[in-house]
């Protein structure tokens, strides 16, 4: 059975011919002008259902209209990479997204890590793992301290290009990466094609940060993006809560992001009132991108 991936594949060449054209054109231009029309992608992540087996989980996103799907490991107790991995196996796995017309997309491995995925992530075909970056540290230290993270992240690395996979390290509150100037640093140490940024306005607007700014920082480094907002309940869901998204989608398509824009939220309500929630969060995504076409 095929892999089940379609996310934008890149190799090193490709990954830094991208990076220079969109370095050339925000030269000249100020922005990096898309080739082609931008055009949003939407995955949400399975802990939205972890009360419910991953084949349940599947079927709710893929009835909702998601292309793709964020699987997680247990952060929180949620059972789904577990699953996937030790009961049902790569190919059992597929079978479950193809009867769903579902697409994988991330791996979010807080938990566990990803070197305890690797394997299973590549035999399904590779995707974006999803992890913290490490304890905060005063501003005078910021910059080795980072330096020092980003060499940690090697083996990793190496292990992500074996399995065709990407490290997407999340801004964090009270985490290394949590600020403009952190993720400046990240972004002009991260060398490696396969190294990048999950970024979560959540814990920007925490810190009174500009989503639209750190998506300009983070440029083809940005991997996953969360559509998550910083609201008690669902209204940490793009829709429901009070932010404008459309600013938000605007500066993805300014930076030709061409990965998944993924409505998320923490501390999930039980699976009907999930569900309903997240069909009011595609909806009003939806809504914002044609704002932008």
């Amino acid at each position: 059975m095929p892999a089940t991936r379609d996310f934008p594949p890149m190799s090193r060449r490709g990954f830094l011919a991208h990076s220079a054209t969109a370095a050339a054109a925000c030269a000249l231009t100020g922005a990096a002008e898309p080739e082609t029309p931008w055009k949003m992608r939407l995955s949400t992540s399975s802990i939205h259902f972890m009360s419910l087996p991953i084949e349940q989980a599947c079927q709710r996103i893929a009835e909702l209209g998601f292309e793709a799907i964020d699987i997680w490991s247990p952060h929180a107790g949620c059972p789904h990479l577990d699953e996937a991995r030790e009961r049902l196996g790569p190919d059992g796995l597929k079978a479950v997204l193809a009867q769903h017309n579902l697409k994988t997309y991330a791996w979010s491995v807080y938990r566990g890590g990803f070197p305890k995925y690797a394997d299973f992530i590549g035999a399904m075909g590779g995707g974006v793992a999803v992890r913290g970056s490490t304890t905060r540290q005063p501003l005078e230290q910021m910059l080795p301290r980072m330096k020092e993270f980003v060499d940690s992240l090697q083996p990793e690395l190496d292990l992500a290009e074996e399995h065709d996979a990407y490290l997407a390290i999340e801004n964090h509150s009270g985490q290394l990466m949590n600020s403009l100037d952190s993720l400046k640093a990240f972004v002009d140490l991260a060398q490696h094609p396969r190294l990048g940024i999950a970024l979560a306005p959540y814990h920007l607007q925490r810190i009174d940060a500009s989503v639209e700014e750190a998506i300009a920082i983070c440029g083809p480094r940005l991997l996953f993006f969360y559509a998550w907002q910083a609201y008690p309940g669902t209204q940490q869901l793009p829709g429901i809560g009070p932010t404008d998204f459309t600013p938000w989608l605007a500066a993805l398509a300014k930076v030709d992001y061409r990965w998944y824009v993924n409505p998320f939220m923490h501390n999930e309500p039980e699976p009907d009132a999930m569900t309903a929630a997240l069909h009011t969060s595609r909806d009003y995504l939806l809504e914002c991108a044609r704002r932008i076409a």
